[in-house]
């Protein structure tokens, strides 16, 4: 039950940054992504992003930040075993089940509710 508890408060914090980002500065949505991202490679690369997420499990995995994280994390192995060419390669090949996913669940959202451009 604990585990539970630490997953929601860690994940709404992130909820609650990123809405805060959207309210009270001028960045785009976009914006908002790239800089999440970004900073879960940041914190995966100095060693603090781990920790949390041995704290806080699916709350620090799920959310945008976790998948930079794991774009760091399987670079990182990939340049332990295959050189730096592994630099390129290890984030995607970490990452490509979660990137598939966003394809196919994106192309089915589209068959279903027929996209419309943004005006």
């Amino acid at each position: 039950m604990l585990m539970y508890l630490k997953a929601f408060l860690v994940g709404g914090a992130f909820c609650l940054l990123g809405e805060l980002l959207i309210l009270k500065t001028k960045f785009s949505p976009a914006r908002i992504l790239v800089l999440y991202i970004t900073a879960g490679v940041a914190l995966s690369a100095l060693g603090l992003y781990g920790p949390l997420v041995s704290f806080a499990g699916a709350g620090a995995t799920v959310p945008l930040t976790g998948f930079g994280h794991a774009l760091a994390q399987g670079s990182i192995a990939a340049v332990q075993e295959k050189g730096w060419l592994g630099a390129f390669t290890g984030g995607l090949t970490a990452t490509a089940g979660g990137i598939a996913a966003a394809v196919f669940f994106g192309y089915l959202a589209a068959l279903l509710f027929r996209p419309q451009p943004k005006d």
